[in-house]
């Protein structure tokens, strides 16, 4: 009978010749996307449907159930995982509407080695139901079954094929899919979790259209994230709310920043430079240094203080722009109480000469006072500085949230390339 998997249960494949086949009540076809630790296709060649029906070490086999036989001794080493993909041929139908499919895994003898019912489905079209990975030497099997928002078309160019070219074009829903803008890969995102990956996929389509509809797709900026740690902000560091918008915060540096990472600060009298955010590391970021007491990885936050004085950190980093740099986007988090108007008032003046927009956000309810007016602030060189407040940060989308992210980014970035702030 072969172990029966769940929903991000993984096993090893402990023989090197294998055949995936996929038993659906609905007309569906069977393909496979071989990708790199990037999580992208080398070339389109890697890109195995029925109309390319090979690519090294993978070979889609017609028949009923559809079926793909892989020999992981031939998959070249460059590919780090082979993901199993389920698409109706009914692009206005969905999954939720059958009953659920079930993948087979099977040695080259037909004996059943893994069993997954994709159940659970609703709305989808396009499932990747199965993922075949090394883990060092060896070849492991995970039961991923993930809808894939946005399409046949998202998903292949997602993984970097071309639909416009001739084995793409072919695949039965990419010309009725909707276009999904082209998201950034770093480094690191192959070692997230499926679930993980598929909800930095979605985030990051976010992001990428508010750049899209702005005109600022493509831009590299370095990206800044400063965070509140005063006494005050207890309920959204206990509730982990801080901890969420660090996830948050990271898909928009995997689309701007040149390595993909968020340069970390937290602040209160004085403030703490931490070490980068990364991708891959974000959980674990998040659990080590979001605390507002304690000594954490040497840092003793108690010296950071307990109240707010935002002109030490907004210097340090005034500090490190030069004219003629790239952008930089300082997201900056707090709950107010900016106490010094006047020289904070100063410094955005003085500041307005140098490559960085200062997104202010504003946690949960308080009087921001001087925040408010950061956009009616008179004798700069250019407008750059934002605000906005959100009462639940919990209960915004991610296409709001973003929106209002990075609304006026884009501007301030042409303003400043016609003022010969930016190089």
């Amino acid at each position: 009978m072969g172990t029966s998997l769940v929903k991000g249960q993984n096993g090893p494949l402990t023989v090197s010749n294998v055949v995936v086949s996929v038993r659906s009540t609905a007309a569906a076809d069977v393909s496979a996307l071989l990708v790199t630790a990037a999580g992208r296709v080398r070339t389109d060649a890697d890109f195995v449907f029925f109309n390319q029906p090979n690519a090294p070490g993978v070979e889609l086999r017609s028949g009923t159930p559809a079926s793909l036989a892989v020999s992981s001794v031939d998959v070249p080493a460059e590919i780090a995982q082979i993901r199993v993909v389920i698409t109706l041929d009914d692009a206005a139908a969905t999954f939720g509407q059958f009953a659920a499919p079930v993948a087979t895994v099977a040695d080259g003898s037909g004996n059943t080695l893994y069993e997954y019912v994709l159940g659970g489905l609703g709305s989808e079209s396009v499932v990747i139901a199965l993922e075949l990975y090394r883990r060092g030497a060896e070849w492991k099997i995970r039961a991923v079954g993930q809808g894939y928002a946005g399409g046949f078309a998202a998903l292949v160019t997602d993984h970097g094929v071309s639909v416009d070219d001739e084995p793409a074009s072919a695949a039965p829903q990419a010309p009725a899919a909707q276009p999904s803008p082209e998201v950034r890969t770093v480094p690191g995102e192959a070692k997230l979790s499926f679930e993980k990956r598929a909800k930095l996929d979605l985030r990051k389509r976010e992001v990428a259209k508010v750049l899209i509809t702005k005109n600022a797709f493509g831009i590299r900026a370095r990206v800044v994230l400063v965070i509140d740690k005063t006494l005050s902000m207890t309920r959204q560091y206990s509730k982990q709310v801080v901890h969420r918008v660090v996830q948050r915060m990271i898909p928009i540096a995997t689309q701007l920043d040149e390595d993909g990472t968020l340069e970390a600060y937290l602040y209160a009298l004085s403030f703490a430079k931490l070490p980068d955010i990364t991708v891959e590391h974000g959980d674990e970021w998040a659990q080590t240094f979001l605390h507002l007491t304690g000594t954490h990885q040497g840092i003793d936050y108690a010296a950071i203080g307990g109240r707010n004085d935002e002109l030490p950190i907004m210097r340090d980093i005034i500090a490190s722009l030069r004219p003629g740099d790239a952008p930089t986007l300082v997201l900056f988090f707090t709950d107010g109480g900016f106490a010094k108007k006047r020289e904070i008032t100063a410094l955005m003046r003085d500041a307005s000469r140098l490559p960085a927009f200062w997104q202010f956000v504003g946690l949960g309810k308080a009087n921001y006072g001087l925040l408010r007016t950061l956009d009616e602030m008179s004798d700069r060189v250019v407008d750059n500085a934002g605000f906005f407040a959100i009462d639940d940060i919990d209960q915004v989308d991610d296409a709001q949230l973003y929106a209002r992210l990075l609304g006026e980014f884009p501007d301030w970035l042409h303003a400043a390339g016609r003022a010969g702030i930016l190089r």
